[in-house]
């Protein structure tokens, strides 16, 4: 059995124009005054230096070297707004150009090639890393047609998947080549959104055996998913883990589809870690029973709690829901000690 590693951040939510937290090093250095001894990069805010990482195994080094020396290492990299803008929908199309640079707005074309390429960049720099996963979102085809009014075109779902595969799949295969894999967040609004989603797509792509899983209970519990079920079903596909908390609390106005609300007024809201309703001690207990050795990271999103409140909280949280795994059974004392012919013997058998 393998005891998982952590506790890990997601920096996404904390980049910003000022110290510590503009600069790579000072928001280790922030991160590691904290407990937290694992990072998760984003690719896109300027932390490092992605075009060198993807050629320069020797800048690799020397970025993991400096950041050892400070107590923290890489978890994984994150593409997850690359990822979005692989499939966009042209509903979404003014609000996603908004992630890409300005020379490929208003150019939906551009704008994928652009994604792609970034991505495979992002894959070249883990491998070089020395990382086995990245992170990302799918993107979204069918999206606005979740709900099934009007009724929906026969085929029309199928024909999103087919495409959403199409797009994915060289990037699949450039990952396989390089040995990384992709994991998918399963996010509302992306059309990976829950298992029966990915079940789709690895359908249409023969069981890739690249495509793998971003576990996130926040996500499930606003869906009212049984999260701990997904483990149980999913869990040879998961290769990273975000700790994050949720609530969903329905009431007579408004439930799952939140009424427009704004985070703060919605039934199902993000939490910082320990003010939802996720089990974590479930979730830690079902990582190590299937044997999750990948990093526990906390992505905080919190409608009420100040950010770094909820990052000082959240490696404490994380730290003491990690199982450390027997090497044991609980009841090797009791042990008999019998050989083969002893265990005939007690059957009845000689």
């Amino acid at each position: 059995m393998k005891t998982l590693k952590g506790p890990g951040l997601f920096l996404a939510q904390f980049v910003g124009a000022e110290p510590p937290f503009n600069d790579l090093f000072s928001i280790a250095k922030w991160a590691v005054d904290l407990g937290y001894v694992g990072l998760q990069l984003p690719s896109n805010d300027g932390l490092f230096d992605l075009d060198r990482a993807a050629t320069s195994k020797t800048y690799c080094d020397e970025l993991k070297g400096k950041l050892g020396e400070i107590g923290v290492e890489i978890t994984e990299l994150s593409t997850h707004v690359q990822g979005q803008l692989v499939a966009v929908h042209p509903a979404y199309d003014a609000l996603f150009d908004n992630f890409a640079p300005e020379a490929v707005r208003g150019n939906p074309q551009a704008r994928q090639e652009w994604a792609v390429e970034h991505i495979k960049k992002v894959g070249l720099a883990s491998k070089n890393l020395g990382l086995d996963t990245h992170v990302t979102f799918s993107g979204a085809l069918a999206w606005p047609y979740i709900y099934p009014w009007p009724q929906r075109p026969s085929g029309l779902v199928e024909e999103a998947f087919a495409e959403l595969a199409k797009r994915w799949r060289p990037i699949l295969d450039f990952h396989d080549e390089i040995g990384v894999d992709v994991a998918y967040e399963l996010h509302p609004g992306e059309d990976l959104h829950d298992g029966v989603t990915f079940e789709r797509f690895l359908g249409e792509l023969d069981m890739h055996p690249r495509a793998t899983i971003l576990y996130d209970p926040s996500h499930f519990v606003l869906q009212a998913l049984d999260y701990l079920a997904f483990i149980d079903i999913y869990h040879d596909r998961i290769r990273a883990f975000h700790v994050k908390d949720a609530e969903l609390k329905p009431n007579g106005r408004s439930g799952v589809y939140g009424g427009y609300q704004s985070w703060v007024d919605r039934p199902g809201r993000f939490r910082s870690l320990g003010d939802g309703d996720v089990d974590f001690k479930g979730i830690f207990s079902k990582m190590a029973q299937y044997d999750f050795a990948g990093w526990a990271v906390l992505e905080w999103e919190c409608a009420l709690k100040h950010p770094q409140d909820g990052a000082r909280e959240g490696s404490t949280f994380i730290r003491d829901h990690i199982i450390h795994v027997t090497e044991h059974a609980f009841d090797d004392f009791a042990r008999s000690g019998t050989d083969a012919q002893a265990n005939r013997n007690l059957l009845g058998l000689d």
